[in-house]
């Protein structure tokens, strides 16, 4: 419903200096005058003006409050829009709340006032999920990333695809209905398939950089594996800088899975510190050790931690082969007593520098990810995906020598998918569970 006016709580319902109760909406003006010491329609857009709220049905006064004014259509949401700084106890920011719902507004679903904002034409559907990716960045890159996609790297990345798909379409429709036209270039089978092959390319392309992009957003799930007692809690310990995992001399102490995570300088590390891998008969470390090889099989890096101080012995070996097919780095312990040459270290004195040196020469490609458009997320990864599978599908069509106006079928299916990215041929289910993660006042 865009005809009616909504109103929410905009700030984080806490104590603090300033509440902020929005109001979006074709009576948002009527509303806020109707609980408000002043006039603000006529008062000039985007400024902000003294007064109070006061109960109307009462007089009483609510809180003293500065008003800010915002006139359709250049408002965040495109409606007109009313927002009123009140001081920020929750009981008052309440009060204001309910005064506006008791005078006409509606009270705004999740991320409503984004959804208008995007029903109204004034983001695309990627700006509306970078919005709500700031909103929950929890570092600086992700934070970096967001601000890119709001300023419309996304969008970047599609328009040159959308040319070229769009091209291919219009002249095979053109080449169908009009043959007869002499200024519109002939295309057969032969000069198709290069340039959909051309089009894979850069949509591969594409899926490369955002596949970097989901690693930089979602961190890297890591396995510390290695030998009971060889030092791996003392190694999770250290690079995470507090004691969570349990250190001791007694083989087999580490029996589930302890986690956290460690900021890298370019991606985020998700720490498993798994269950020493060996032949057991306790009941109990044997389910821990179980549990390690499955985190194994999901861990996209592999730290394989070994005793420096002693040969490898054929437990060593056998984690050496279990691992050779993962991205692995072999890390050995007690570096005092060096025997090998590679990344050496002392967790229990938490020397690791070696360790984080090779981490972060690892991932130093990533630095310059954060500045490159790129997708931004598992929907617009999946349409990408679906848009690719469409195209392959045409060239199959075209490789198999079937007419151009069938082919044209799949290539339309890549390029809805396409558009649907930027939210450009959205459904209403898609909308509502888009915007229902967001905040509410969003």
């Amino acid at each position: 419903m865009l005809n009616d006016s909504i109103a929410a709580i905009s700030t984080a319902l806490q104590q603090g200096a300033i509440s902020i109760v929005r109001i979006s909406g074709d009576e948002a003006f009527d509303i806020a005058e109707r609980i408000l010491t002043i006039s603000i329609k006529d008062k000039p857009t985007h400024t902000i003006h003294y007064g109070f709220v006061v109960d109307p049905l009462s007089g009483d006064s609510v809180d003293e409050v500065m008003v800010s004014v915002f006139k359709a259509p250049k408002t965040f949401t495109g409606e007109n829009m009313v927002e009123i700084n009140c001081h920020g106890g929750t009981y008052v920011t309440k009060e204001v709340l309910r005064l506006c719902l008791e005078n006409g507004a509606r009270m705004a679903n999740r991320g409503e006032f984004s959804q208008r904002a995007f029903l109204n034409g004034k983001m695309d559907l990627t700006k509306a999920e970078a919005i709500h990716d700031m909103v929950m960045a929890m570092d600086k890159n992700n934070a970096r990333m967001a601000a890119n996609a709001l300023q419309g790297s996304v969008r970047k990345v599609m328009d040159p695809l959308l040319e070229k798909l769009l091209d291919i379409i219009a002249n095979i429709e053109v080449n169908i209905d009009y043959p007869e036209y002499d200024d519109v270039e002939m295309l057969s089978v032969e000069t198709v398939i290069p340039k959909c092959k051309s089009l894979l390319k850069d949509m591969d392309e594409v899926l490369r950089k955002a596949n970097s992009g989901k690693v930089l957003k979602e961190g890297i799930k890591t396995a510390i594996i290695g030998k009971p007692n060889v030092g791996k809690s003392s190694l999770l310990n250290a690079l995470l800088e507090e004691d969570k995992a349990i250190v001791s001399d007694i083989e087999g102490t580490t029996r589930d899975m302890v986690e956290g995570s460690v900021r890298l300088d370019n991606v985020t590390l998700h720490l498993i510190d798994t269950a020493g891998i060996r032949n057991s008969e306790d009941v109990i470390e044997k389910i821990g050790i179980e549990k390690s090889k499955q985190i194994l099989e999901e861990a996209e890096l592999v730290i394989v931690l070994f005793d420096g101080s002693q040969p490898l012995d054929n437990l060593d070996k056998e984690l050496l082969s279990i691992t050779e097919d993962k991205d692995r780095l072999l890390v050995y312990n007690k570096k005092d007593i060096k025997r090998y040459e590679g990344i050496n270290i002392s967790a229990k004195d938490e020397d690791i520098d070696e360790l984080m040196n090779a981490l972060n020469k690892k991932y130093d490609e990533y630095h310059e990810a954060y500045q490159v458009p790129m997708l931004q997320n598992e929907r617009q990864l999946a349409l990408m995906q679906n848009a690719r599978q469409a195209l392959i599908r045409a060239v199959d069509a075209l490789e198999a020598e079937m007419e151009l106006d069938l082919v044209t079928i799949d290539l339309q299916s890549a390029y809805y998918a396409l558009k649907e990215i930027l939210g450009e041929v959205s459904k209403d289910d898609l909308l509502d569970t888009l915007f229902s993660k967001f905040c509410l006042g969003k």
